[in-house]
């Protein structure tokens, strides 16, 4: 099964003091915009999302179809073979991918401490 690029999605309270700590981690800004409540920084091959005031706790997100650089693979496992998959292995899905479409889809699922695991594919 390939997940895709590897982030970690950081609910945090100020979004401009979150930014000016990862930045003295070594972090750039990567993409995101302020003005929307989030940012995704970038140290090397190693993404953090930050967003405030979105949801309750952080969430460990894959995307299925991208590299760390938010580019297109030529090979990918869709979400939705990736949910199948899961649902095989009797894994829990808190929301699930529509499995009648194509394209840009997501699921969740929560690991055995609570941890929210997010598949989202943007392709």
């Amino acid at each position: 099964m390939k997940l895709g690029a590897f982030s970690i999605s950081l609910a945090v309270k100020d979004l401009e003091q979150s930014k000016e700590f990862y930045e003295k981690l070594g972090f750039n800004v990567f993409a995101g915009d302020p003005k929307k409540n989030y940012l995704i920084m970038k140290n090397g091959n190693s993404l953090i999302g930050l967003f405030q005031g979105m949801f309750e706790g952080n969430i460990l997100t894959f995307n299925p179809g991208w590299d760390e650089n938010a580019k297109t693979l030529e090979s990918f496992d869709d979400v939705r073979k990736i949910q199948s998959e899961l649902k095989s292995k009797d894994l829990n899905l808190i929301r699930e991918a529509d499995e009648k479409t194509t394209g840009p889809a997501s699921l969740v699922l929560t690991d055995p401490d609570g941890n929210h695991i997010l598949i989202d594919q943007h392709v």
